[in-house]
């Protein structure tokens, strides 16, 4: 049937904001070190020349074995062993700077815990006021210097451009891209502002009480409310008409590689007030400073840091940014414009990545696929398909099982085939290519998710099951008999031979050798992909009959029935598509961006 048709224009365009993000993994680092950069880290101990590497090798008396990012023990390579002696001069320069800046930076923060310690002995109102006075004044002196002089131990050169506003101009800093721990650094250059950390930071040792010096807003992941209760305790502070410190905020809420801006979170453009952003750049042709979920780790990357001479270091303090009415009005708006000031003048596109697509790439990484298979712009797909990240999850775990035997976390039209337990015929790839969003021969997660959201939820309605049950039912006993099952399947992919018994056998939860309303339903809701495949074969009726008048070829009066191999159903409804519509495309009863997908 389908083989002997024109091919078919899809009548719905795609829809471009549903086109993949500029940059497709913000959360991965950039690269690793090269082999001359490796001798540059030593060992915290021993006197061998080690390096990030793989493998094991003997050297010497003894035997090592490195991983990668290895930067603690006797970790050496097979280059290691090859460069070691022409590699002393440079490997003396990590060799000596470690343990010096160590020893420095131990000292300093050590007495930064004291400072700290003397400012909030003996607090009034602990947490809930503002510290006034000698304290904030040891705070903003002994602090802000104790951090320079850190940062200078370091072998940072920073670098800072524009000017930092004042407290009336700007009760809030948004600062971006997040992308390392060492961007603590704005705190030093803007008086020891406050700042929003995790809870469970101000219960680390030494640095827990660095950090409630600064009178931070705490935010608990465990806590359903703690979104809503930091939001109000930011508004608070910022419209507190100079009672509090200017507030720092990293709106990403998470690191990034630098590569893009990702979505800003709302916190800090509810409170209203003026924001100044603040741009952070690495200008260094060695990175040993981003901390990104793919990557090195804290102590691998402190290590490295450490071992250079020097590290650059550039932040800009752009103008102020005063809300208009409108952005007042619409924290998202204001976040969104903030953004765009920021990423052109970094210039860079934004994304739509999220926290919420880290947790998916991580649930990737559990589920063997690759960690950059789960990002999905989470904030996009949220918004316009009205998802929630437990559904969005449970997807995956679906994705996974079907794309389990293709490499690269992606589903080909083999694996779409075996899923759905049928061939590879005109109809089955009709249905592949509505998933294949960017034409590419294989369907990602992302466009999984849309896929189904798009295509396939809106498709499997009550009605448009029930449609299918009563075209599979040909003698309307209630039931469907092997034989009619096979009947439309086998007419619907154009494949007379087709043996349908392993499908039919899956649906058939009883073992009756029938298939009752239930248990066809059960199996269509769990599985939506059939129910676009059963509409897509109805639109490809239609297109046959459409086909048919431009031959001046008389249509069939009355409703319209499925053509089929065998006997025809009587009076058989046929479906509205509610993939491709029938009449006017655009469905003037609904505004949701799905219509236009």
């Amino acid at each position: 049937m389908a083989a002997a048709m024109a091919p078919r224009v899809l009548p719905l365009p795609r829809q471009q904001s549903f086109s993949p993000p500029t940059v497709l993994n913000p959360f991965v680092h950039p690269g690793r070190l090269s082999a001359g950069n490796k001798l540059r880290v030593p060992t915290i101990s021993g006197g061998i020349i080690p390096c990030i590497g793989q493998g094991s090798v003997s050297y010497g008396s003894g035997t090592w074995t490195a991983r990668t990012a290895a930067v603690s023990g006797f970790a050496v390579t097979a280059d290691t062993v090859n460069r070691k002696y022409m590699g002393d001069s440079t490997a003396l320069q990590g060799i000596i700077l470690l343990p010096l800046r160590v020893i420095c930076i131990t000292f300093l923060l050590l007495l930064a815990w004291l400072s700290a310690s003397i400012a909030t002995f003996c607090q009034p109102g602990r947490g809930f006021l503002p510290l006034k006075g000698w304290r904030r004044r040891m705070i903003q002196t002994a602090l802000s210097g104790l951090t320079r002089t850190a940062y200078l131990v370091m072998g940072f050169q920073v670098k800072v451009k524009g000017k930092v506003a004042s407290l009336p101009e700007a009760p809030i800093f948004v600062a971006a891209p997040h992308s390392s721990f060492f961007d603590a650094i704005i705190c030093a250059l803007t008086g020891m502002p406050s700042i929003v950390t995790r809870a469970e930071n101000l219960s680390t040792p030494v640095f827990g009480t660095i950090l409630s010096s600064l009178q931070p807003v705490a935010v608990s992941r465990q806590d359903p409310d703690s979104r809503k209760n930091t939001v109000a305790e930011i508004t608070r502070r910022a419209l507190s008409r100079g009672q509090w410190p200017q507030i720092l905020i990293f709106p990403e809420g998470t690191c990034t590689n630098r590569s893009c801006l990702i979505t800003f979170k709302q916190g800090a453009f509810v409170p209203r007030v003026p924001v100044q952003p603040v741009l952070l750049r690495y200008p260094n042709k060695l990175d040993t400073v981003t901390w990104t979920w793919q990557g090195y780790s804290f102590k691998e990357l402190c290590i490295m840091t450490l071992c250079q001479i020097f590290t650059r270091l550039e932040v800009e303090f752009l103008p102020v940014h005063v809300p208009t009415e409108e952005e007042k009005n619409d924290p998202i708006l204001f976040a969104n414009r903030v953004r765009q000031t920021m990423a052109n003048a970094l210039n860079v596109p934004i994304t739509d990545h999220t926290f919420e697509d880290c947790r998916l790439m991580i649930s990737a990484g559990q589920l063997t696929l690759p960690m950059e298979a789960g990002l999905v712009e989470f904030t996009k797909i949220s918004k316009k398909l009205n998802l929630k990240w437990n559904h969005v999850r449970e997807q995956l775990d679906t994705f996974a099982a079907i794309a389990s035997a293709s490499k690269g976390g992606r589903i080909g039209i083999e694996e779409f085939a075996e899923y759905l337990k049928l061939p590879i015929s005109d109809v089955l790839r009709e249905l592949f290519l509505l998933f294949d969003r960017n034409g590419d021969g294989t369907i990602d997660f992302r466009e999984y998710v849309i896929g189904l959201s798009i295509l396939c939820n809106p498709a499997n309605t009550e009605e448009t099951i029930r449609m299918a049950f009563k075209l599979f039912d040909m003698d309307e006993d209630g039931t469907i008999t092997e034989d009619e099952f096979a009947s439309i399947i086998q007419s619907a992919l154009g494949l007379p031979e087709l043996d349908v018994s392993v499908l039919f056998k899956e649906i058939d939860a009883d073992e009756t050798g029938k298939l009752s309303y239930e248990e066809f339903k059960n199996f269509a809701l769990k599985h939506p992909e059939y129910a676009t495949l059963f509409t897509t074969y109805l639109d490809l009726q239609r297109h046959q009959l459409g086909m048919f008048e431009e031959h001046d070829t008389e249509p069939p009066k009355g409703k319209h029935s499925p053509v089929r191999s065998t006997a025809p159903v009587s009076e058989t409804p046929l479906a509205r598509n509610k993939v491709c519509p029938e009449g006017n495309e655009e469905d003037s009863s609904s505004t949701s961006d799905k219509k236009d997908d």
